[in-house]
């Protein structure tokens, strides 16, 4: 790094305004994932190009979040309030509305290598802007393209030559740019590196923490300083939570993990801690949803059945809420070798809890858990090789997927048109690195079915015209109806294994394609233990733990209201018979009842501001909510 200080600004559009003078009129802005975008910082970068036509500005990043929005009044009345208070207070994004409308003007352009899932599946722009780039090389093509700006938020530490500075939630991509960019500059390069303080920001160790002197400027404005980008915890599924106990029958004590945000990951947790914590109802609930007696095999092979006495260590792209809940019930607790630490994460995302806890951490503490580049977490090439394969031992990755075929490629990231879902992320890097690993698994999650404009779908498909991880990279996947484990195996027993965990529902048709094909002989019958892989199965299954307490929809909480989550499942389901005529002659019939004497509904009709409708529109918008409820 350079031994200098940096300039520090009170004010973006100051920083903005020297950083042109400086760099010129051609920027290619580098801006990091997630949370750690630098939105007042990037706003004013968007204005300025928009305002003046002679600057050309390309912004290179991924995961470009925004506060949800309703497309429908009654979505509308539902979202807006919920994301006014529980996302994150800062501003959003100022150029996604004229991104979704297909009006960025000719002199911008942003460039995305993870789009948020499904968010841009209807944009044209976004869509020929998207650029399909493993997580790991990032850092190389941004500095292809020419980057001479990066920008990001950041924690500062007042101290001598500036003090020192913590990237965050984010060193992901910038601490392998951020030297890069010092070698351009000694050379004589227009280049400049800005942090934008947050005071919300947690100040992380590892790699994260360099000196204030790798930026160019530092500025420390009101508007940069807000809650960070926070997610809720949603409610979890009985599928989500019956994958996740297939999922924690493969973890081995001793071992490494990774997992992911949402609900599924929430569901892991849950499964992880009753598995040590609860090990007598753990082994009831395999042998009461069938995941025990049909699986008990290749649980014996890669996992094991009992608490997790050595503990683990994580390696993970993303470092999310569920990791502290980990350490908190005594499972992650493997530290690993030379600097000690229980986690090493490339980025992290979660809710506001989740990043309260970590800025009130003692600092000792909080060091457990390094920030790192993702040519560190995601990839075994590089420096420091035999450290990588003496800490991830037994790793299992846990990831998740759209759609997996008989063949056993994998489907996450677009759809068979072309169209981009999300992204390929570092899912590549960590299938690759299971099968690199020495005892090492790539755990894919998939749920069995998915709802399609009122109808339902398998996710196990035979073919699709679209694929993320090839087939010869086939290891495990799961469903709630069990594991596959694929790895290495003929064609005739990969169809096989994935027919036994598909929805028993589609198994017939699944399999006279497979026959007709010519993958598997015209003899072949799905075992008889293989043939109850039904919904209702499960839920039943499930009810007497449910009963004992386990395996509740929010066993983390959440900073959603019981009325908001109700509300949500039930405009969810409207809008998903409201796709089927018979399903919207249900809804036109219900509606013309009168309104249900139901004291339950005051709440809701609260929440919506249509207890005291004001015009026939919100007196047939309160039928609605009733239709929905």
């Amino acid at each position: 790094m350079d031994e200098r200080e940096p300039r520090f600004l009170a004010d973006a559009g100051a920083c903005v305004e020297q950083v042109l003078s400086h760099v010129g009129r051609r920027i290619v802005l580098c801006l990091p994932i997630g949370a750690g975008k630098p939105m007042a910082l990037a706003n004013e970068f968007w204005r300025r190009a928009v305002a003046d036509p002679s600057i050309e500005l390309l912004i290179l990043t991924g995961l470009t979040l925004r506060r949800p929005r309703g497309r429908s009044e009654l979505e509308r009345r539902l979202v807006e309030p919920m994301a006014e208070r529980v996302f994150a207070g800062g501003p959003d994004p100022e150029w996604t509305d004229p991104l979704a409308a297909g009006k960025v003007p000719s002199n911008v352009r942003i460039q995305e290598f993870f789009l948020e899932p499904g968010a841009w599946l209807h944009s044209p722009q976004a869509q020929q802007w998207y650029a399909s780039i493993n997580y790991t090389h990032v850092a190389r093509t941004v500095l292809a393209a020419g980057a001479n700006v990066i920008a990001q938020q950041i924690a500062l530490r007042p101290g001598p030559g500036g003090g020192s500075a913590s990237l965050g939630t984010n060193p992901d991509v910038t601490v392998d740019l951020l030297p890069v960019l010092a070698g351009r500059r000694r050379a004589g390069e227009k280049v400049a590196a800005i942090g934008q303080v947050n005071g919300y920001m947690p100040f992380m160790f590892g790699a994260a923490e360099v000196p204030a002197s790798a930026f160019d400027f530092i500025v420390d404005d009101p508007r940069g300083h807000h809650e960070l980008f926070s997610p809720p915890n949603l409610p979890i599924s009985t599928a989500d939570h019956c994958i996740a106990l297939a999922n924690s029958m493969l973890i081995r004590d001793g071992g490494t993990i990774q997992i992911g945000i949402g609900e599924l990951g929430d569901a892991i947790v849950h499964s992880m801690t009753l598995r040590h914590r609860e090990n007598g109802a753990w082994r009831r609930a395999l042998a009461d949803t069938g995941l025990g007696p049909r699986f008990g095999g290749v649980q014996a092979a890669l996992g094991g059945d009992g608490p997790f006495e050595h503990g683990l260590y994580a390696v993970t792209e993303m470092f999310v809420d569920g990791f502290l809940d980990l350490y908190h019930e005594g499972i992650l607790k493997r530290r690993v070798e030379p600097d000690g630490v229980l986690l090493h994460g490339a980025f992290m995302l979660g809710p506001q809890a989740f990043y309260r806890e970590l800025r009130e951490m003692p600092d000792a503490r909080r060091a457990l858990f390094a920030m790192m580049p993702v040519s560190f977490t995601n990839e075994l090439l590089g420096p420091g090789w035999d450290r990588k394969l003496a800490q991830r031992r037994d790793a299992r990755f846990m990831n998740t997927t759209m759609m997996v075929t008989l063949g056993g490629a994998l489907v996450s990231d677009g759809l068979a048109d072309g169209r981009v879902v999300s992204g390929v992320g570092g899912q590549y890097n960590f299938v690759a690195q299971a099968h690199q690993l020495p005892g090492g698994r790539s755990l894919i999650a998939v749920r069995a079915t998915r709802d399609n404009h009122g109808s339902v779908e398998s996710n196990i498909r035979y073919s699709y015209g679209s694929t993320t991880i090839p087939r010869h990279l086939r290891d495990v996947v799961l469903t709630e109806y069990g594991i596959a484990d694929i790895r290495g195996l003929a064609d005739d027993e990969v169809a096989q294994r994935l027919l036994a965990i598909a929805d028993s529902r589609f198994q017939p048709s699944l399999l006279a394609e497979a026959q007709r094909a010519g993958k598997l002989p015209a003899s072949y019958r799905i075992p008889d233990q293989h043939r109850n892989n039904f919904p209702a199965a499960l839920e039943r299954a499930l009810a007497p733990h449910r009963a004992a307490g386990f395996f509740g929809e929010l066993p983390y909480g959440t900073d959603l209201t019981a009325e908001e989550i109700r509300l949500a499942r039930g405009l969810r389901r409207l809008k998903a018979r409201a796709q089927t005529w018979p399903g919207r002659l249900a809804i036109a019939a219900r509606m013309l009842r009168p309104l249900p004497r139901d004291p339950a509904l005051a709440p809701l009709f609260e929440r919506m501001q249509l207890a005291q409708p004001r015009s026939l529109r919100e007196r047939l918008l309160r039928r609605v909510v009733a239709a929905a409820i």
